[in-house]
């Protein structure tokens, strides 16, 4: 039996030439196209090119290009591929211009070419050897290119191969079919891919054994059916019905190649990934007889391309995305960014204790670790966010479209879940923390590895500091002006203390709706006497100067002290307030001899005690949840109430709830602004009430400035409202003399504070 002709061209003992694949010159191809995107995608390079030696012009043509545009082609003695081709070896340059190997003056290599320097190129070789082009990556910044993505680029450069091969056969059958009908059946049933060849109008004629094992039909079954009854390729990744290519070419009456990744459902169940084309069958005369169709099973194939793509991508143990994959998603932030600005922010997390473990019990079980690292780190990331892990037990997270306070309070969750974490290993316990660096990403950086030094010192000096813990990158000039600053408020602070310039101010709490709770309900806050010009310093100025020097916990206490003198005078004059609520810091929460100095003024109180409420924030008392709870129970012992102040600014679950002696929820004011017009607002502090019900405790909105919002809350069910609509703060005293003269028409002792006279 005859060779069929496609098949000796292919397959010849002569050399095969580019004219006869019938493939230079022709229009671009979305399937040469894909693989030239993934050979870039998987090699981490801009650029990418599949060239086609013709040495009969002595050029190389470009099939494909991605990453560039309008080469098409040039000669053969200025381009790598060509050099790659002639060669037969793969070739990798770090640096093209260090070589020497850049003509002068461009010497008529395109602009966007010349500008390469990095370049990796394999031979593109037929299946009897022969070398026709080359598939290369290439990138304008230097770089050598692994030994891995080098075997990958191999493997993508055979599948091209292949599809140029399939290509050929395509069109030499058509060749074939001109010649000789009974060549046709032969060489149709000889190949290993299926053929439908149809009518003018779309009709099955004749199927060969391939295609029925494919679509399930046999040919006498499928003969004068439509063409869409037997063979229906969807979309894979949308899994419509697109535009049959059988139908597409007999309105354009010209060869029709499968552009997006498509599968088939056999007539019993049974699916696949296929490729297919469809070529007219004209007569001498050029009248169209019909069309054949040549599909094949590509499910193997796209298996591996996954796996090649999710391998270039992904950390093979633990299933993250790798530092290559990171990184390039940092560069695209930082590009967005540049052009249109954002607010971005990236963690860098070191374990501290991982290399005691990886010692102690072997590398196993430190890959056993970082697995179980992998999934709790999951759990405290968005979705959408990206996490990486970096090498050894150093993870990333790109946290997109995230304020540096929300950053904050991911990475303080990672430390909180951390400090959780115990690793269990033939029956003992592990404990391991985190230290993490947190940096803004904005425009101030050129570079991702700018960023990634930054976080990895940001990191460092979480470890300074103690470990388990998160630390803020400061820019040098920012961090020295910053440390200045407080230093400055430092000083300030301890003669403020020295001087007793600090002020006590006070704004009243208003109850909602018909409740007969009319006493006095009010929230002391705290101002600094400036020295210099008499003004007035909130505390937001000062107080984190206070807690970076550890004096928070001493103007806590001369707070504490004030109040306990005013309302034992004004005990003494007959007023009995509701509630007073006394703001404190986080460090004064984990001070024992701070408890004890409440519990003695408590027992020289000339007053009910449990008029008294301390406020402590959210944050603080999530970050450290045992000392806490630890305190809210010793005053609680001792009469006083505990509120929970800003709730809801920093809280991704409220089952701390559970284990907090808590009396009072102060909504946090970024909920209650906009009430009236912001529907997810109302949906969360209807939640925020809902959640104070069940537990049992009274529920306080801040920043109430719009008298629809006073509505609103009282249709909602929200006990007391605090805000400039219903009173600006005053001096405390001023609004204890305001009570008396209420209540009793008495005046307490005149005390030497602005506005008393």
């Amino acid at each position: 039996m005859p060779r069929p002709a496609f098949l000796s061209l292919v397959h010849s003992d002569h050399p095969l030439s580019l004219r006869s694949l019938r493939i230079l010159d022709s229009v671009p191809e979305p399937y040469f196209d894909a693989l030239t995107r993934l050979a870039a995608d998987v090699c981490g390079r801009p650029v990418a090119l599949l060239g086609l030696l013709d040495p009969e012009q002595d050029r190389i043509w470009f099939k494909s290009e991605h990453g560039l545009s309008g080469l098409g082609q040039m000669a053969a003695d200025l381009s790598l591929c060509a050099m790659t081709a002639r060669s037969g070896q793969a070739r990798v340059i770090e640096d093209v211009h260090a070589l020497g190997l850049k003509p002068a003056g461009a010497g008529g290599v395109p602009g966007a070419l010349a500008a390469m320097r990095a370049y990796a190129g394999v031979p593109l070789r037929l299946s009897d050897g022969q070398v026709i082009g080359a598939l290369c990556v290439c990138d304008p910044a230097p770089g050598r290119l692994g030994a891995l993505a080098l075997s990958w680029l191999e493997q993508i450069a055979a599948l091209a191969a292949r599809a140029i091969e399939l290509r050929a056969q395509v069109h030499h059958t058509v060749d074939a079919l001109h010649d000789s009908r009974e060549m046709l059946q032969v060489t149709l049933r000889s190949i290993a891919d299926a053929v439908i060849t149809t009518d003018a109008e779309g009709r099955v004629s004749w199927m060969n054994p391939v295609a029925e094992r494919m679509t399930g039909w046999f040919h006498h079954e499928s003969r004068g059916l439509p063409v869409e009854a037997v063979y229906q390729p969807i979309d894979e990744d949308s899994g419509l019905i697109g535009e049959h290519p059988v139908r597409r070419c007999l309105v354009d009456r010209r060869a029709v190649l499968g552009g997006l990744p498509m599968r088939l459902f056999s007539r019993d169940g049974n699916e696949c990934g296929i490729e297919d084309s469809a070529a007219p069958i004209h007569d001498a005369t050029g009248r169209l007889h019909g069309v054949v169709l040549v599909f094949h099973d590509v499910t193997e194939q796209r298996r591996l391309s996954r796996e090649m793509s999710w391998r270039a991508s992904h950390d093979l143990l633990t299933g993250l995305f790798n530092r290559g994959e990171f990184d390039l998603r940092l560069q695209r932030v930082l590009l967005r960014t540049r052009e249109a600005g954002g607010s971005h922010a990236l963690l860098y997390i070191d374990l501290d204790q991982f290399k005691l473990i990886n010692d102690a019990c072997g590398h196993p079980t430190g890959d056993r670790l970082l697995q179980q690292i992998g999934q709790l780190l999951g759990e405290c990331v968005r979705p959408g966010d990206t996490l990486a892990r970096l090498g050894g037990d150093e993870f990333g997270v790109l946290l997109e479209r995230c304020g540096i306070e929300q950053a904050q309070r991911i990475a303080q969750l990672v430390c909180e879940r951390m400090e959780e974490f115990r690793f269990v290993h033939d029956g003992r316990r592990f404990r391991v923390s985190a230290s993490i660096g947190l940096v803004p990403v904005d425009r101030r950086w050129p570079r991702a590895d700018a960023v990634m030094q930054a976080a990895d010192s940001a990191c460092y000096a979480a470890k300074e500091s103690g470990r388990n813990r998160v630390h803020l990158w400061f820019d040098a000039d920012e961090t020295l002006r910053h440390r200045q600053g407080q230093m400055h408020w430092a000083r300030r602070l301890e003669q403020a203390l020295d001087e007793d310039r600090f002020e006590l101010y006070a704004q009243r709490i208003h109850p909602i709706g018909r409740r007969g709770d009319r006493g006095l309900h009010c929230e002391v806050l705290l101002r600094l006497r400036d020295g210099e010009n008499g003004r007035c310093v909130p505390p937001g100025v000062f107080l984190p100067a206070a807690e970076r020097f550890h004096m928070a916990e001493r103007i806590d206490r001369w707070v504490v002290r004030q109040v306990f003198r005013r309302l034992g005078e004004a005990a003494a004059a007959g007023l009995r307030p509701e509630r007073v609520a006394i703001n404190l810091s986080g460090q004064s929460l984990s001070d024992r001899g701070f408890h004890g100095y409440v519990a003695d003024l408590v027992r020289e109180a000339g007053f009910d005690v449990r008029a008294l409420c301390f406020e402590v924030t959210e944050t603080a008392a999530i970050t450290s949840l045992r000392d806490a709870a630890r305190f809210m129970a010793a005053m609680r012992d001792l009469g006083i109430g505990i509120a929970l102040d800003d709730f809801g600014a920093g809280a991704s679950s409220f089952g701390y709830l559970k284990s907090l002696p808590v009396d009072v929820l102060k909504i946090d004011g970024q909920f209650i602004r906009d009430l009236g017009r912001d529907a997810l607002d109302l949906a969360t502090v209807r939640c925020f009430r809902d959640i104070a019900q069940v537990v049992g405790v009274t529920t306080v909105a801040e920043f109430v400035e719009a008298p629809g919002v006073l509505e609103q809350l009282g249709e909602l069910g929200i006990d007391f409202a605090q805000g400039y609509l219903l009173h600006r703060p005053e001096p405390f005293c001023t609004l204890l003399r305001q009570e008396l003269a209420g209540v009793a028409a008495l005046e307490l002792e005149p005390q030497p504070e602005p506005g008393m006279a």
